[in-house]
């Protein structure tokens, strides 16, 4: 398939460009310092599937497309949750895929109409349920440097991790350091629950 791919991909007027291929999320993370992705196309059909996902999306600052030769909404609905900007069948016509691109690229998402009220439903019950156990620890608990983060993440949601790590001065490398302990300091999984959880508390919580 990634043979077919790359095909569909650099034939594209010249659109993309593929800087890497890898056979697994494992060995996606340990190449992503050195191409630096700005968008990252996986293979929901893997062994891991989810799971994978959502290690991969901890450790980068890239937008990341799923794709899936099922049609169960629940694991589309999954790859969402857990930090796809959006999914698309293999079943689908190729110039989907490039649709999809086009906007997860520009900071959208790619999500069905269909699908969306399911997402916000299951986001919503998930995040509140973690909200009411964790309350109380306080946000004081990051760093100067880690609030900053935040709150150059909250001020522009459509940024690629590229531009906030410019804003900070600092490398991509460490503004994905910063956000895997964020993501761990305050139970959220990705870029679009930390922007809940600013939006739900404010950003004077950081101190």
């Amino acid at each position: 398939m990634s043979w077919g791919l790359e095909r569909l991909l650099e034939g594209d007027h010249g659109r993309w460009s593929v800087v890497g291929v890898v056979e697994s999320a494992a060995e996606g993370v340990l190449r992503m310092e050195q191409i630096e992705p700005d968008v990252i196309v996986f293979d929901l059909d893997g062994e891991e599937g989810t799971e994978s996902l959502a290690h991969l999306q901890a450790q980068t600052t890239a937008k990341i497309l799923a794709l899936t030769s099922s049609r169960d909404p629940a694991l589309q609905d999954s790859a969402v949750l857990v930090g796809a900007r959006g999914v698309v069948g293999k079943y689908e016509a190729p110039v989907v895929l490039l649709r999809a691109l086009e906007k997860i690229h520009n900071g959208e998402m790619w999500i069905e109409r269909s699908a969306t009220s399911r997402i916000f439903l299951e986001l919503s019950r998930h995040q509140d349920g973690r909200w009411r156990s964790s309350r109380r620890a306080s946000v004081s608990v990051l760093t100067p440097k880690e609030k900053l983060t935040v709150e150059a993440l909250a001020s522009d949601a459509a940024a690629p991790g590229k531009v906030i790590a410019q804003r900070l001065n600092i490398s991509e490398h460490t503004l994905r350091n910063h956000l895997t302990s964020i993501y761990r300091k305050l139970s959220v999984s990705n870029r679009a629950e930390l922007h809940a959880y600013v939006n739900r508390h404010g950003l004077e919580r950081l101190g």
